[in-house]
């Protein structure tokens, strides 16, 4: 494989380096590339010197893949790019995500969709590929009428600077804010842009995203984002209302059976999920399971995973995996 990683710099594209590293996926040719004032300088990876390239660059070095982690500006103007130059781009962020003509993939769900004529192919929003995992076998055995999603996310999901702003805060120093109030001993219902349905730019993403993965537009889903001090990953209470009912022990062990999750539910030890149990972890966790009961057919979750990992680098590495083993790149 010839591998390019756009945006190699960044808290996600550092990640994925270590995703790599820890997957023992060392590419033929490898190709980091940055912002034009990163040109040249140097990038260790595998023990290896490589320097930093240009987008022109790593278009003429002509990589099989190029995993795009640099924001959707930058994958809005040079991932077509990319493509047409046959370079097939994995993208981390938002651009394509809700294109008709770009499947939107999480591996242990859809990837069978892929084909060599898909030269764009998005990374769903952190929030979403954790919560779809889960939703996935539960919907394809109960199918589910209406889900009800309060996620807690860490400021990583923000990027550097909102993790530079709740270290200040944590030594008592006066610098720049991500946010625009203190993030430490404080959370706030506020993710991404609100728009005019009073909803924000990050709840409507998880309900999109999510009819989008299922293939099922019917699904009725409602969102409320929460920011919090956290570092080591995104936390999701999930209410769940299915057409058929369920055996609790059965839907559990279906869960348990399921690629990339595992179980963290005895209450009596008090084990549940936890973002510090997720941290460096590509799994994504399930516990506090168990029947609402004020209403038939429905169900109370609560999902952790670590958000720069399966929420975005290590799902975007699987993808790349998968295309390799089954020459679609």
């Amino acid at each position: 494989m010839k591998l390019a990683v756009v945006g190699a710099t960044g808290l996600v594209g550092r990640e994925i380096l270590k995703v790599l590293d820890e997957h023992k996926i060392y590419p033929e040719t490898f190709i980091p590339v940055a912002s034009q004032k990163s040109a040249g300088l140097p990038l260790v990876f595998n023990g290896h010197r490589y320097f930093i390239h240009t987008h022109e660059q790593a278009i003429a070095a002509q990589p099989d893949i190029a995993i795009f982690s640099a924001g959707a500006a930058a994958s809005r103007e040079w991932a077509p790019r990319y493509a047409s130059a046959g370079v097939t781009v994995i993208d981390n962020s938002s651009a394509w995500r809700m294109d008709p003509a770009i499947p939107l993939i999480v591996p242990e769900i859809n990837a069978s969709i892929l084909t060599r004529n898909h030269k764009i192919i998005a990374n769903p929003n952190c929030s979403t590929i954790q919560l779809v995992l889960v939703l996935a076998p539960l919907h394809a055995k109960y199918h589910i009428k209406r889900i009800v999603a309060s996620t807690y996310q860490s400021v990583t999901g923000t990027g550097a600077k909102a993790v530079r702003q709740l270290e200040n805060e944590r030594k008592g120093i006066v610098g720049e804010m991500a946010y625009p109030y203190p993030i430490d001993m404080n959370l706030f219902p506020h993710g991404g842009d609100f728009l005019e349905n009073g909803y924000t730019s990050e709840e409507m993403k998880l309900v999109n995203e999510t009819h989008k993965i299922l293939a099922d537009g019917t699904i009725r889903i409602t969102a409320t984002i929460v920011r919090v001090p956290v570092l080591g990953g995104h936390s999701e209470a999930i209410n769940l209302e299915f057409l058929h009912d369920f055996d609790i022990n059965g839907l559990v062990d279906l869960l348990r059976n399921t690629p990339g999750i595992i179980i963290r539910d005895d209450i009596k030890n008090n084990i549940y999920p936890m973002p510090l149990d997720a941290a460096g972890k590509d799994d994504v966790f399930v516990g506090r399971i168990r029947r609402d009961e004020s209403q038939p057919n429905s169900l109370n979750l609560f999902i952790v995973a670590d958000n720069l990992r399966k929420g975005a680098a290590t799902n975007a590495v699987q993808i790349a995996e998968y295309l390799s083993a089954n020459g679609l790149a």
